[in-house]
C-alpha cells in the first residue's frame, strides 16, 4: 500500500524519523554554540568601589574598613582575599544566597517543541523566575535569611566550564546517534525528606529553613510538573501565542508569572498570589482584593508542607490577618524611549533600596538579566546567560550549588534597556498601605517635565472602564496582538 505521495508508509516513517534526528542534532549544535558564546561572557572578578555604599535589595553594605582611610585605591576587585575587609563578606553571603536560575540543557522537551534547552532565548523567563524566587524567599524565609553554604561556592571558571560543556555535548551527540532516550520526567518534586530533629531550638529552626530552601528551589525545577518551572511558564506562554524559542519581553513575563502563581497547585503556594499593574497604574482596591480573596478550592482546614511566613523581621503593625494572602506586585514600565532616560536613574536606585523590592527584570536589548542592586552609577545584576546541566530536583538530596551565584556582575545604568518590570512583595493589606505611601514619595517627579514611572490610584481598574470592548481572552492576556491593528511596538509596549 502506498501513501498519497506514492511512497510506502515504512519509508515515510523512516524519513520522518530522520528529519526528527536532524532537528535534534541542529538543536544540540545550536545549544553548544550558545554555551561557548555565553561562557566567554563570564568574568571571574567584578570591580567595586571601596568608598561608596553597595545596595542589595534594600540592604546597604560598606566595603571600607574603619582603618582603611589611608588606602589610595578607589576600587578593588572582588576576589577571595578581600572578603575580610569592611562587611564585604556579608555582602557576598547575601548575594550568593539569592536564587540563581540560568539556562539549562538536557531537560525533558518543552511543551509544543522538541527543545531540551533554553540556551539563547529563555533569559527573560529565567530572570522572571529569579524575581519570583526572591518574593518566595521573603515570604517563607524573610529578608535576613542567608544560605549557610553561600561562602563555600567556587568561582565560575570559564575554561573549566567550556571544557565540561564540550564533553557533555560529545556525550549527548553519541547518545542521540545511539538512540538513547531523553531524561525522563520524574514527576512532581516531593517535599524534602526530613532528618532527625537537631538538638537545640536554634538548630531546629535552621534545619527547618534549610528544608524549605530546598523545597523552594524544587518549585523551579526543569520538569513539566514543577510548579514554577520553565515548562510551566512555556505552557502558559503558548496561550498567548508565544512558542519555546521565542523572545519574551518583561511585561509578557509578568503576566505569565501571575498565571503561574495563581494556578500553582502546591498547598505551600496557596498563601500567596500575584497582581500585574495596568498601563503603569496600580489600582489599590484590586491589590487589596488580591490580599483578601481566598484561592479557588482553598479551605481553612487545608494544611501545607511549606512553613508559615516569618514574623520576626516584620513590624507588629504589619502582621497579616488570618484571611490575608501575600501579594507579589509586578509593574511593567518603560523608562524612556529608545534608551533609558537618565532622569529615571535615581528612581531605580530608590526602588532597589527598599527591602520589599524583589528586583527588576530587564537588561540590555534582547539580553535579559535580573537587577538586584547598585553602586554609584552601575547596576548589580544576576546573569542567566550561563548554561548548566539539568538537575533532577525530585531527589531528596539534589545539589543546590548550581542554583546560587558566587559572582555579582555590574552594568552602567546608561546601558539598561528602558523596557522592564519592577517587582514588590506585600505581606498583608496593612503592609500594602505602608508600601503605597512610601513608593508614592519615591515616585514624586523631580522636574515638571518628568512623568512618574508608574502611579497608584484608588479604586478598581474596572471603575475606569479599561476593559470595555475587550474579549475575555484579551482581558486575560492583554499583550496578545490584534492582527487587525497595525502599530509600531517597542518591546512589550505600543507606541501610539
Amino acid at each position: 500500500m502506498l501513501c498519497g505521495n506514492g511512497f510506502p508508509p515504512s519509508l515515510v516513517q523512516m524519513e520522518n524519523k530522520g528529519s526528527d534526528e536532524v532537528e535534534k542534532l541542529k538543536t544540540k549544535f545550536l545549544s553548544v554554540w550558545h554555551n561557548v558564546k555565553y561562557s566567554w561572557a563570564l568574568k571571574p572578578k567584578t570591580s567595586f568601589s571601596r568608598n561608596s555604599p553597595v545596595l542589595l535589595l534594600g540592604k546597604c553594605y560598606h566595603f571600607k574598613a574603619e582603618d582603611d582611610d589611608n588606602v589610595p585605591e578607589a576600587c578593588y576587585e572582588a576576589s577571595d582575599e578581600d572578603f575580610a575587609m569592611g562587611n564585604v563578606e556579608a555582602f557576598r553571603k547575601d548575594f550568593a544566597s539569592r536564587l540563581w536560575l540560568t539556562y539549562r540543557e538536557e531537560f525533558p522537551p518543552l511543551p509544543g517543541s522538541i527543545l531540551t534547552s533554553d540556551c539563547g532565548w529563555g533569559c527573560m523567563l529565567r530572570a522572571g523566575q529569579m524575581m519570583l524566587a526572591q518574593a518566595l524567599t521573603l515570604h517563607f524565609l524573610g529578608r535576613d535569611w542567608t544560605w549557610s553554604e553561600a561562602l563555600t561556592l567556587q568561582p565560575l571558571d570559564t575554561e573549566t566550564w567550556t571544557s565540561t560543556a564540550a564533553k557533555r555535548l560529545v556525550a549527548s551527540l553519541e547518545a542521540s546517534l545511539q538512540g538513547s532516550p531523553r531524561p525522563p520526567d520524574h514527576g512532581s518534586p516531593p517535599p524534602p525528606q526530613t532528618q532527625a530533629a537537631p538538638g537545640s531550638a536554634e538548630e531546629a529552626g535552621a534545619h527547618l529553613k534549610e528544608t524549605y530552601h530546598r523545597t523552594l528551589v524544587s518549585w523551579f525545577g526543569d520538569s513539566p510538573s514543577a510548579q514554577l518551572g520553565l515548562h510551566r511558564l512555556v505552557r502558559l506562554g503558548l496561550m498567548m501565542g508565544k512558542q519555546a524559542g521565542d523572545w519574551y519581553g518583561p511585561a509578557v513575563v509578568a503576566h505569565i508569572l501571575k498565571k503561574a502563581v495563581e494556578e500553582a497547585m502546591d498547598p505551600g503556594l496557596a498563601g500567596i498570589t500575584a497582581y500585574v499593574s495596568q498601563d503603569c497604574t496600580v489600582y489599590s482596591a484590586d491589590v487589596v482584593d488580591c490580599h483578601r480573596a481566598a484561592r479557588a478550592g482553598q479551605t481553612s482546614d487545608e494544611t501545607s508542607d511549606a512553613p508559615p511566613p516569618p514574623q520576626n523581621d516584620q513590624p507588629a503593625s504589619a502582621s497579616p490577618l488570618p484571611d490575608d494572602r501575600a501579594v507579589i506586585i509586578l509593574v511593567p514600565v518603560r523608562l524612556g524611549g529608545e534608551k533609558t532616560n537618565p532622569e529615571y536613574f535615581d528612581f531605580a536606585k530608590g526602588i532597589l533600596s527598599l527591602e520589599y523590592c524583589i528586583g527588576i527584570i530587564g537588561g540590555k536589548p534582547k539580553q535579559a538579566c535580573y537587577f538586584v542592586g547598585f553602586q554609584d552609577d552601575s547596576l548589580i545584576y544576576m546573569d542567566p546567560h550561563y548554561c548548566q546541566s539539568f538537575v533532577d530536583v525530585s531527589t531528596s538530596d539534589f545539589p543546590l550549588q548550581s542554583y546560587h551565584c558566587p559572582s555579582p556582575k555590574k552594568m552602567p545604568f546608561s546601558k539598561m534597556d528602558p523596557s522592564c518590570t519592577i517587582g514588590f512583595y506585600s505581606r498583608s493589606v496593612q503592609d500594602y498601605e505602608r508600601i503605597r505611601q512610601e513608593l508614592s514619595k519615591v515616585l514624586q517627579p523631580s522636574a515638571k517635565e518628568k512623568y512618574p514611572a508608574f502611579t497608584f490610584v484608588q479604586g478598581h481598574g474596572r471603575d475606569y472602564d479599561l476593559s470595555a470592548g475587550l474579549t475575555p481572552e484579551k482581558k486575560e492576556w492583554p499583550f496578545i496582538c490584534d492582527p487587525r491593528r497595525t502599530v509600531t511596538t517597542a518591546g512589550d509596549f505600543v507606541l501610539l
